[in-house]
């Protein structure tokens, strides 16, 4: 199947020009034959913290998503603002399945409390390992949706041109580590690095993004994980029974 990384310039507060962006820029991910699209960290509103733009369930923003998705048959990922909560989703036609970040960042902390859960979101495009954004500095995260069965990891992000650099390497290191195909799906514009990237189970880059608005599409075939992982089988070599953690 085809996969996109939306990479959506944000405008703070602006829920409606970022809709209607998204959704032009959707269009012609699913011309181009995408089944899966994934946007940026709160694509919709960037980080606003009105009381007006917070949504709640049944999440009444996503209502032109839904209609996308009902007309396309396709998958759709992001975040939302929800209360305290940083709400990552996976939106199809079987419904919505979230995981929320699990480590706000800096001052995100004042506004939102991190998740209490990780579990793959299971969809008609597979089981999605879902992250935001300082999720992917924890390699804990990753690990866990991989051993708990994700197809494929998708990272969502807001990450400034300062750390450009570290969005590249990490999203490598969990494609790598996981054998697994990683979907790192950045905002563009100039406060953010862009940098979208599809990698395949080895670290290596199908598609990659510069820094300007615009899609990446890459095709991907999940059986890519299983043979990356019966030629090197590292997840099998684990030793989880000596590893120590100090906290």
């Amino acid at each position: 199947m085809i996969a996109a990384c939306i990479q959506l310039s944000i405008r703070l507060c602006d829920r409606e020009e970022n809709l209607r962006r998204a959704l032009a820029l959707a269009a012609g991910a699913v011309e181009g034959g995408a089944e899966i699209l994934v946007f940026p960290e709160l694509f919709l509103t960037g980080f606003c913290y009105r009381q007006d733009l917070s949504d709640r369930p049944p999440y009444p923003s996503l209502d032109p998503l839904r209609s996308f998705v009902e007309e396309h048959g396709c998958l759709m990922v992001g975040s939302l603002v929800d209360g305290r909560l940083n709400r990552g989703f996976c939106l199809d036609e079987l419904g919505i399945g979230f995981q929320d970040k699990i480590h706000p960042f800096g001052p995100e902390k004042d506004h939102f409390n991190g998740g209490e859960s990780i579990s793959p979101i299971k969809t008609s495009k597979g089981r999605i390992g879902l992250s935001i954004c300082y999720d992917l500095r924890f390699p804990e995260v990753a690990r866990n949706l991989a051993l708990s069965g994700a197809d494929l990891l998708v990272t969502i992000a807001q990450f400034p041109p300062s750390r450009g650099h570290v969005w590249q390497s990490l999203c490598r290191a969990r494609a790598i580590e996981n054998q697994i195909h990683h979907l790192g799906c950045n905002a563009a514009g100039p406060e953010f690095s862009g940098g979208s990237v599809i990698l395949d189970p080895w670290g290596r880059a199908i598609a990659e993004a510069g820094s300007e608005e615009g899609t990446i599409l890459a095709e991907i075939d999940l059986s890519a994980r299983d043979e990356a992982r019966r030629e090197i089988p590292a997840l099998a070599d684990r030793r989880p029974e000596i590893y120590r953690f100090h906290e």
